[in-house]
């Protein structure tokens, strides 16, 4: 077994895990792998592809549980930031605004894990929830981390594991969808790519599924404290990779 083999599986198997334990975390997670043996062009669009893969595999099972009047607005909302933080790349100092959101959520993971304060605000409605999916998506577009900002407002907003995970997997479902159509007019679906996706998906697919069951064995408050942890990660992520 190569060397390149070996940490693209194990990967795409870590990554598969953690998004079907929680909706998102496939790029937190693999990256710590891929990016020791391919670089940021091919990593960025495995990445979508197996977090595209492991999404739909275990929607189905949630399908009968999404609120699609919470949805629609956040996912609206998304699919109309991404473009503009895609753009705003060559208007801004990209690391210089990753390195500021990874001390957001390092500060925020921290107070919440150490205070533990209870929200359960229905502030601004549906309106809120669609400014918070454009927000969400012009940060997933300048950055790659769409699902900051759906984590945090789960929490402001009190939803329970079954809302909030929902919410995450439609939302990152519909982003890293938009995410993949504009690679494909970028030139980055190459054929090396799909090399590199034939050896991700066993682990993928395994992983996603053992991750889910898994899920289902969470209470509400163990939920909580893993999304805090994996948060918590990505702001390290963030800096360290400046």
């Amino acid at each position: 077994m190569s060397t390149t083999f070996a940490f693209i599986l194990l990967g795409a198997f870590a990554g598969g895990f953690v998004a079907g334990l929680t909706g998102f975390g496939t790029g937190l997670t693999a990256l710590s792998f891929w990016l020791h043996v391919v670089g940021p062009t091919l990593a960025a669009p495995l990445v979508t592809v197996c977090a595209i893969i492991a999404q739909v595999q275990n929607l189905p099972k949630i399908w009968h549980e999404l609120d699609w009047p919470m949805l629609r607005p956040i996912l609206a909302g998304g699919v109309i930031g991404v473009p503009f933080g895609a753009q705003l790349l060559t208007r801004i100092d990209a690391e210089t605004f990753k390195t500021a959101v990874g001390v957001v959520l390092i500060c925020y993971s921290a107070f919440m894990l150490l205070f533990r304060p209870r929200f359960g605000t229905k502030w601004g409605g549906r309106f809120a929830d669609g400014i918070m999916g454009l927000s969400s998506g012009i940060i997933g577009g300048l950055t790659g981390l769409s699902g900051v900002l759906p984590t945090i407002w789960a929490v402001i907003r009190g939803w329970s594991k079954v809302e909030r995970r929902g919410v995450f997997q439609m939302f990152n479902l519909t982003v890293l969808t938009t995410a993949l159509i504009a690679y494909g007019f970028s030139g980055l679906l190459t054929a090396e790519l799909g090399k590199l996706v034939l050896m991700a998906v066993p682990g993928t697919l395994i992983g996603a599924w053992l991750g889910f069951h898994a899920y289902r064995r969470l209470s509400d408050h163990g939920f909580h404290i893993i999304v805090l942890v994996l948060l918590m990660a990505a702001g390290v992520m963030l800096i360290a990779t400046r």
